[in-house]
């Protein structure tokens, strides 16, 4: 990885101030203790190498990204990937129509509402009425905030009910609660997927797949997230940024995805990977173009 440099350098000084603590300070070959002023101008320097390093990363990061084709977030195929994803989510490619759906689906997520699923207990909706309540202060939603902290990270419905899922639908009408909803799916979702997938060396399709799979998964650092997945693909498969064939990583990541969302929930329906996903990268259309044709939880939907 690019950036272990930037973690063993920023352990250094901690190795080396040790050793000053350990060796006896009477001792012959003790070196002489330095001072704190010192010591703190030492750790201040490896911790301006290391953010000057991040950032010289993540210019050259940047570099790289701007220099891949638009992929998936040119505008066509963003309206598109939001179309599957609401197929997926919603059971409609009228992902504007879904802004004030919110239903417990007995998932242990508590209540998922909106264009993207945002979830009472998995952080997202949160930090979502957070966002819009400080540039909308006094929203119909913002009296709710404290329930919110209170049932981050169950599916507890305490200090919601019974009003919250009124308020809402009520405030899905406002047009910037309605943008603020948009800009927390891109920011959170769309753009980190898209970004990472770049840098990975994938075209548009598996862009959208890494955009479906942290939209379900999550971008958090447990077990089931989106970057562990990952980390599970990179053991099998590489990347066509590392030397890789495209579809044999997608492949593997599908795998791999299938196996973790059976393994989380045994019942769920996997056929937003098995009869979608798996569908375009058997037929070898890795530029998502369209026509598409795909099924859903018994559905089928065809976009051309």
């Amino acid at each position: 990885m690019k950036r272990a440099g930037v973690l063993l350098l920023a352990g250094v000084p901690v190795v080396a101030t040790a050793v000053y603590f350990v060796l006896p300070s009477g001792a012959a070959d003790a070196p002489a203790a330095p001072s704190s002023v010192s010591a703190q101008s030492s750790r201040d320097d490896v911790k301006d190498r290391a953010e000057q390093e991040h950032e010289r990363q993540r210019d050259e990061d940047d570099e790289i990204v701007a220099s891949r084709p638009p992929g998936l977030a040119a505008p066509a195929k963003r309206e598109l990937a939001h179309q599957l994803v609401a197929s997926a989510e919603h059971s409609t490619t009228d992902w504007r129509s879904t802004y004030g759906i919110i239903e417990d689906r007995d998932d242990d997520c508590g209540y998922t509402a909106g264009i993207i699923g945002f979830c009472t207990g998995t952080h997202d909706l949160l930090t979502l009425v957070e966002h819009y309540t400080e540039a909308h202060p006094g929203n119909g939603l913002a009296r709710y905030l404290p329930a919110l902290r209170e049932v981050d990270g169950t599916d507890s419905h305490e200090g919601l009910d019974p009003g919250f899922t009124d308020a809402w639908k009520a405030e899905s009408q406002v047009p910037e609660f309605r943008a603020a909803q948009e800009e927390e799916r891109d920011r959170v979702y769309f753009e980190p997927a898209v970004r990472l997938a770049k840098l990975d060396g994938l075209g548009t399709l598996g862009q959208f797949v890494y955009f479906d799979a942290m939209v379900f998964h999550g971008t958090g650092t447990d077990e089931n997230g989106f970057y562990a997945l990952r980390e599970r693909v990179l053991e099998q498969a590489k990347t066509p940024a590392a030397g890789g064939s495209e579809k044999a990583y997608l492949d593997a990541f599908l795998d791999v995805r299938r196996e973790t969302m059976r393994t989380r929930y045994p019942d769920r329906d996997t056929s937003r990977i098995d009869t979608a996903q798996r569908r375009f990268l058997q037929a070898g259309n890795l530029n998502l173009d369209t026509p598409l044709t795909w099924e859903l939880y018994g559905d089928s939907y065809t976009l051309s």
